[in-house]
C-alpha cells in the first residue's frame, strides 16, 4: 500500500476530520447565534471564548474559578460514579456467573435485567431514592445499576462462546468444574467482559452527573443545575459539558488500556502470541 493511501485511511486522519468538522459547524453556529441573541453565550458561545474561562482567574463563587469549581465537582462525581461502577462490576460479573452454572436463575433473572436497563434514569432514581433515603448512596446505586447490565450480560456471552470441543477435552482430562471455569471458561470470557466495561464505564459517569441534577449537594450535575439557572457563570455549564465527554471518552480508552495490560490476547509481539498459541495447546 503506498504512503498516500495509507495515509488517507489513517483512523488518526479520519478523527481530525471528524474533529476539525465539528469545529466549523460549531463555530458556524456560534456565529449565527451571535448575530440575534442578546447573550449568545447562553445558548452557543464561540470555543475561544470557553477556552478563556478555563484560564480565567476571575471568581464565580467567593473563593473558587470556574475551573476550580468543575474540577473539585468532578472529584466527587466520579469518586461516586467509580464506587458504582465496581459495585456493578462485582454484581455483574457473579450474576453472569450464577447464570452459566444454573440454568434456573438465568431463566428467571434474565428477563427482568433486561426490564430493569429499559426503565429511564431519571425514572429509576426517584425510586432508588426512596428506598435508599440517601441521595449519595442513590447515585451510587444508579451507576451500578447501569454497569451491572453490560458486564452480566456479555459475561454470560462470553461464558456460552467457549466451543464445544473444548469442554469435551476438559471433561475428557476429568477437570472439575473450578478447573474448568478457571482454565477455560473465564479466561475465554474476557473480551466479552471487557466489551461490557466498555460500555459501562461512560455510562457510569453519565448516570452519575444525570442524578446529581435531581437534588443538591456536591457533584458537576448540581453545578450544571445552577449554571443554567444562572446562579453562577454560564460557562461553568460549558465546562462541564466538555468535561464530561472527555472523561466519557477517556474511561472507555481507559478500559482498552486495562484490556491490554491483562489480556496476553491483546498485546503485540511475536513472544507473546507464541505463549499464547502454546497455552491453547496445551489447553
Amino acid at each position: 500500500m503506498s504512503l498516500r493511501n495509507k495515509i488517507l485511511n489513517s483512523k488518526k486522519l479520519v478523527t481530525l476530520v471528524w474533529v476539525l468538522g465539528l469545529i466549523i459547524i460549531w463555530e458556524i453556529g456560534a456565529s449565527a447565534i451571535a448575530q440575534t441573541k442578546r447573550t449568545p453565550e447562553n445558548v452557543l458561545p464561540h470555543l475561544y471564548q470557553i477556552l478563556e474561562s478555563v484560564f480565567s482567574t476571575k471568581k464565580v463563587n467567593s473563593t473558587q474559578t470556574a475551573l476550580e469549581l468543575v474540577l473539585s465537582n468532578a472529584g466527587i462525581t466520579l469518586l461516586r460514579a467509580g464506587i458504582g461502577f465496581l459495585i456493578g462490576i462485582a454484581i455483574g460479573f457473579l450474576l453472569a456467573l450464577f447464570m452459566n452454572l444454573f440454568q434456573a436463575v438465568e431463566k428467571t433473572v434474565f428477563p427482568y435485567l433486561m426490564i430493569i436497563q429499559m426503565i429511564p434514569i431519571l425514572g429509576m432514581a426517584p425510586i432508588v431514592l426512596a428506598i435508599t433515603k440517601d441521595i449519595n448512596k442513590s447515585r451510587i446505586v444508579i451507576a451500578a445499576i447501569l454497569t451491572f447490565y453490560p458486564v452480566a450480560t456479555n459475561t454470560l456471552a462470553g461464558f456460552k462462546a467457549v466451543e464445544k470441543e473444548k469442554h469435551e477435552l476438559m471433561y475428557s482430562i476429568a477437570a472439575t468444574k473450578y478447573q474448568i471455569y478457571s482454565k477455560l471458561l473465564i479466561p475465554s470470557c474476557m473480551p466479552y467482559f471487557f466489551t461490557g466495561l466498555k460500555i459501562s464505564a461512560p455510562m457510569a459517569i453519565t448516570a452519575s452527573i444525570l442524578v446529581d441534577t435531581l437534588q443538591g449537594g456536591g457533584g458537576l450535575g448540581t453545578m450544571l443545575s445552577q449554571s443554567l439557572k444562572h446562579a453562577m457563570s454560564i460557562y461553568v455549564f460549558w465546562q462541564i459539558v466538555f468535561f464530561s465527554a472527555i472523561i466519557g471518552i477517556l474511561s472507555f480508552y481507559l478500559m482498552t488500556v486495562i484490556e491490554k495490560v491483562l489480556s496476553p490476547y491483546k498485546r503485540k509481539g511475536p513472544k507473546v502470541k507464541m505463549e499464547v498459541i502454546a497455552d491453547e495447546k496445551a489447553a
